[in-house]
């Protein structure tokens, strides 16, 4: 087994090599896209409860593991995460006049706490494995 072989089949090997633009902008594109569940998860959540939130949840869910599949990787989940989380954040704080997206009431905390519970528990799931891939032991 050569050396360069074995340093890039190791954990933690994609963080020594440099970013492709190609996966830069697809965890952008995710980001992006998280911004935009979690805007429309805001809004669905609080105009149809209890179904809204159910259905905002659903989306969530359906974004953080469809992200984990497409890219293989926690990085995958944590893109789109962040935007959901800094949407609904934003949204949450309001204005100064008083006006904001979420109402006083269990279903917006339920939202953010579900959200960011159903974050993790994507970006701790087991990966799928690799095609032509070993048996995932180290050093077999």
């Amino acid at each position: 087994m050569s050396g360069s072989a074995g340093r890039q089949d190791a954990p933690g090997a994609w963080l020594a090599q440099s970013p492709k633009p190609g996966r830069i902008a697809a965890y952008l594109g995710l980001a992006v896209l998280g911004a935009l569940v979690g805007v429309a998860g805001s809004l669905v959540q609080g105009a149809w409860f209890p179904g809204g939130l159910v259905l905002a949840l659903l989306a969530t869910t359906g974004l953080f593991y469809g992200s984990l599949r497409a890219t293989g990787t926690q990085l995958g989940v944590l893109a789109p995460a962040v935007g959901w989380l800094l949407a609904i954040v934003l949204l949450s704080i309001g204005r100064p006049e008083g006006d904001g997206v979420f109402s006083a009431g269990v279903g917006p905390l339920v939202f953010m706490l579900g959200g960011m519970a159903l974050a993790v528990m994507c970006a701790t799931m087991s990966r799928p494995a690799r095609p032509g891939g070993g048996s995932g032991r180290l050093g077999k």
